[in-house]
């Protein structure tokens, strides 16, 4: 089982002067649940090399059992250091696909050609895709047969209250939540903050922070059933 996870290369929130990127937890509970599993797991971004990682998600109160085994872990942090250029990879190369979130993917990979043409593969290959908390806006520019991708399909992802929680509303490109439902996606959330995922088919989605683990997990369950 192969599976390529896909982090943002983008590390500047808007003008704010503050720095963002990818969301620890967002990556670490994933990666040790397909690495746990005997995953064969791939490293990917834009531009190659070290990812950047959002500051908030290295506070105190971010941290999680995932979290402090990654910061343990120098040999995944190293792994880490090294992600492969996006337009080096092909869909046939793997069974799924995993975008963890934070801020970053909304200004890079939600519009990135590479990315988008990958996702477009995926799908067409029949294997699954999977997305938490601001990654889902990986899939708003991802069309099937001239019409979104998730056109009618369920999905969720950081929600229009979480970003007020955040204050972070003005800040953002656009809001998620928003642009999913504009692209006739059936949108859905719990309560903020609480996990909540949502399978639609191959298609699987994280609402938050909280929800990254379970969402590696359901995309799990869907590469053992297909092996």
């Amino acid at each position: 089982m192969k599976v390529l996870m896909v982090l943002t290369s983008h590390d500047q929130l808007g003008d704010t002067g503050h720095k963002t990127g990818f969301w620890i937890e967002e990556f670490a509970a994933p990666y040790y649940v397909f690495a746990d599993a005997g995953v064969e797991i791939t490293l990917a971004s834009p531009k190659g090399g070290q990812p950047p990682i959002d500051p908030n998600s290295e506070a105190d109160d971010a941290q999680t059992e995932a979290t402090k085994r990654f910061y343990q872990d120098n040999a995944v942090q190293d792994k880490l250091s090294k992600t492969e250029q996006l337009n080096t990879l092909k869909a046939d190369d793997y069974d799924a696909v995993f975008y963890p979130g934070g801020h970053g993917p909304l200004w890079d990979l939600a519009t990135d050609a590479q990315s988008i043409k990958l996702l477009e593969d995926f799908w067409t290959q029949g294997k699954a895709v999977a997305a938490v908390c601001h990654a889902p806006a990986v899939l708003l520019n991802a069309n099937l047969a001239g019409k979104p991708l998730i056109a009618g399909r369920a999905v969720t992802g950081f929600s229009n209250t979480e970003e007020q929680a955040v204050e972070l509303t003005d800040v953002v490109p656009f809001l998620l939540e928003d642009e999913l439902k504009s692209k006739g996606a059936k949108y859905e959330k719990t309560d903020d903050w609480h996990p909540y995922v949502i399978q639609d088919g191959l298609l699987i989605t994280g609402q938050n922070p909280a929800s990254s683990e379970a969402t590696a997990k359901a995309l799990l369950k869907i590469l053992q059933g297909q092996h």
